[in-house]
């Protein structure tokens, strides 16, 4: 049965580019291979989602800019549906520049985030809500995700927030999320380690709780249990992306499977796209997920 899935957060426009290495001071160099694609938390896992067969609305702001065109395009590629929060703005959308070295997949990011793109709760539709299965959400819209957050806790629609670092007001968005997917760089106030992370995410009643390493073992909590779950090991070609598809994966899991369960198969499927050079070509080839 196919899953309703919103994801609210950041929307850009991504140039990826494959190079033997980064470029110092003043060197010009020629890359191996390039592609470009909508990106962001938020875009790539709400992409993951509809792929593995759900459906995906992407609460993002992109405005009517003539290369907003390409992530249009993209997007409905992906059958992924945008509300966008600034239809009216005429600047340029956020964009993202992206070195990734062949050698080990390893990449260096340098991004305009959506600082200067705020939503308003005021822009959204009164049903934004309806028929939604699950919520994510990537804290780079904090208003809009607050508001969602709320509304969904009160639908009682699970609510799944990407936790790649601290930002200011995810301290107000916790207490109406169901489960807390963060990295090892999410770093809450006064919190030093992970121990303090999981306290800290308990407190505020949070009982399902991931924090991932990259290719290392997935640290879990599940109502009172904890563990680890290992990362499948690959080759890795690229590494860009893998926490976006690892997020929209366990959002289509996590609607069919228990929790521990649902961070594996997410971990399968966000190695499996580490084989690939860019967030789109692994889709291309994922036969067996």
């Amino acid at each position: 049965m196919v899953k309703y899935g919103l994801f609210v957060g950041l929307l850009t426009l991504d140039f990826l580019y494959l190079t033997e290495g980064y470029p110092t001071r003043n060197q010009k160099i020629v890359a191996a291979d390039y592609t470009v694609a909508a990106g962001g938390p938020a875009t790539n896992a709400a992409v993951s989602f509809s792929y593995l067969g759900d459906r995906a609305t992407l609460l993002g702001a992109i405005g009517s800019h003539p290369i907003t065109n390409l992530i249009r395009t993209d997007l409905e590629n992906c059958k992924v549906d945008i509300q966008d929060l600034a239809a009216t703005r005429l600047e340029p959308p956020p964009v993202s520049s992206i070195i990734v070295a062949e050698a080990t997949g390893e990449r260096a990011v340098i991004s305009i985030n959506a600082t200067k793109y705020q939503g308003h709760k005021e822009s959204l539709s009164p049903d934004i809500a309806f028929g939604i299965d699950i919520v994510l959400i990537d804290g780079h819209q904090m208003e809009i995700g607050k508001t969602i957050s709320q509304l969904a806790k009160a639908n009682k629609i699970p609510v799944v927030i990407d936790g790649g670092s601290w930002k200011a007001g995810f301290d107000e968005i916790l207490p109406f999320v169901d489960y807390a997917i963060c990295s090892a760089n999410f770093y809450p106030p006064d919190c030093q380690n992970e121990q303090e992370i999981i306290s800290y995410f308990s407190s505020l009643g949070i009982s399902h709780i991931a924090i991932t390493h990259g290719e290392e073992a997935i640290q879990y909590f599940c109502q009172g249990e904890a563990g680890w779950i290992e990362v499948p090991k690959v080759k890795a070609v690229d590494t860009l992306g893998a926490g976006d598809v690892f997020h929209g994966a366990f959002c289509h899991y996590i609607l069919r499977q228990n929790f521990t369960d649902a961070l594996a198969a997410a971990a399968k499927v966000a190695s499996y796209s580490c084989q690939f050079f860019g967030t789109r070509r692994w889709m291309e080839s994922a036969l067996s997920l």
